[in-house]
């Protein structure tokens, strides 16, 4: 599990060591125009989407090591040649090799974190994986920009021939990592995923989940910098600076708070807990508005601006030690990784068309834009409480299965959960 969670900061660390400037690498310092740098952003998304369905199954059938060994070869492979691409097609390419790989890091990585737990320790594990996931990204974008030079093309080669040697490195630390046997699936189709899919889609808890998280990821992490940065410095009138305060209000509270919200979380009902974080959430859509509609002072409307992040920080922290096992708890024996994968599938979707829709509408309508994703919020806590309606109790509330060690997974409820 150490092993894991050093590959898990070190990904994010790479991450965030280079994605900050491949707009300025490709626009300005290769000089291929703010088209193709677009287009590498939307190659990163749909190389995502492309390959997620396919590794579900792949970590079905060869397990999650295999296939994260692999994803961070084909990580590494697209960084160097990205950091070496002249052309607009290179770029291209080399990006889709950088998207698809770690796309598919994300789901293996989770799957090794099931495997490797069990009901009592799986939501510190996951709590774990997020505050290192933060750490990483946050001292990679750190580290990253104070080595890049805009002048010198070999600081960006530099730059992504480190984020290769990261991914390679992991794949020699990984490699030394014993994983339990995992349960084989009976029945599993052998010819195609099809029939994995079609279990995935009949289990009716995943799919509300599914629902769930496509809600929580366009409302929060699809708007953190299109919709809400565009909102804050348009509407609220922040500067630049304040924005990067208010970024790093976000992380700070995820890093300071994460292991003190695990203690408060670990004993609620997890469908209570993600229902709190939409009320949560809708208070700093709320904050949102008095920063950009309230008509206070310059300092008023920052105070708001960074409180919003701290809120959506705060609830991030909760998230972290409840969905991800849950999805983990919902899976069938031996479908962990589909049902992992799936959910990645579900997040990149939201992540695709958050900014789509935020950014163009919080430049142009602040208050409806606020309005709207303040209703989000509140369907967050309104889908929760139905989920929590068709989740066994074991699901829902896990220290019950912890005590005899008995988690009951993916199938229907066997008793009402408020019995």
């Amino acid at each position: 599990m150490r092993r894991i969670h050093v590959g898990n900061a070190l990904s994010a660390f790479g991450l965030g060591f280079t994605v900050p400037y491949l707009y300025v690498y490709v626009a300005q310092v290769r000089g291929l125009g703010a088209m193709t740098a677009g287009l590498v952003l939307a190659v990163f998304a749909v190389a995502a989407l492309i390959v997620l369905p396919f590794a579900g199954r792949a970590i079905v059938r060869r397990g999650p090591l295999p296939v994260l060994l692999a994803a961070l070869t084909m990580a590494a492979l697209g960084a160097l040649s990205l950091g070496l691409a002249g052309s607009a097609v290179a770029v291209l390419v080399s990006a889709a090799a950088l998207g698809a790989g770690q796309a598919v890091m994300q789901p293996a990585l989770a799957t090794m974190i099931v495997d490797c737990s069990a009901a009592d320790t799986r939501s510190r594990a996951f709590a774990t994986q997020f505050f290192l996931q933060n750490l990483g990204l946050g001292v990679g974008g750190l580290i990253g920009g104070h080595l890049v030079d805009t002048a010198r093309v070999s600081s960006f080669t530099l730059l992504f021939a480190i984020e290769a040697a990261i991914f390679l490195l992991l794949v020699v630390l990984l490699a030394t990592v014993r994983m339990p046997r995992s349960p084989r699936l009976e029945g599993a189709p052998t010819g195609s995923s099809r029939g994995s899919w079609k279990q995935l889609l009949g289990n009716r808890a995943m799919v509300q989940l599914c629902v769930l998280g496509f809600v929580l990821f366009f409302a929060c992490y699809g708007q953190f910098e299109s919709g809400l940065s565009a909102y804050g410095v348009e509407a609220a009138g922040i500067s630049t600076s304040a924005l990067g305060t208010a970024l790093a209000a976000n992380t700070l509270v995820i890093v300071v708070a994460q292991f003190a919200v695990l203690k408060f979380v670990e004993r609620r009902r997890r469908s209570r807990v993600i229902a709190g974080v939409g009320l949560i959430w809708a208070v700093a859509w709320l904050t949102a508005g008095y920063a950009g509609l309230g008509h206070g002072s310059r300092e008023m409307a920052t105070a708001a601006f960074v409180a919003t992040y701290a809120l959506f920080g705060l609830g991030e922290a909760m998230l972290s030690p409840t969905v991800a096992p849950l999805v983990a708890d919902l899976a069938p024996e031996g479908m962990a990784g589909q049902y992992n994968s799936a959910f990645a599938l579900v997040k990149q979707l939201a992540l695709a068309v958050g900014p789509a829709v935020g950014g163009p509408m919080a430049a142009a309508l602040a208050g409806p834009y606020v309005v709207t994703f303040l209703l989000f919020s509140l369907g967050i806590t309104f889908l929760a409480l139905r989920l929590g309606r068709r989740l066994t109790v074991a699901q829902d509330r896990p220290w019950t299965a912890a005590k005899s060690r008995v988690v009951a997974r993916g199938g229907a409820p066997t008793e009402s959960v408020t019995a």
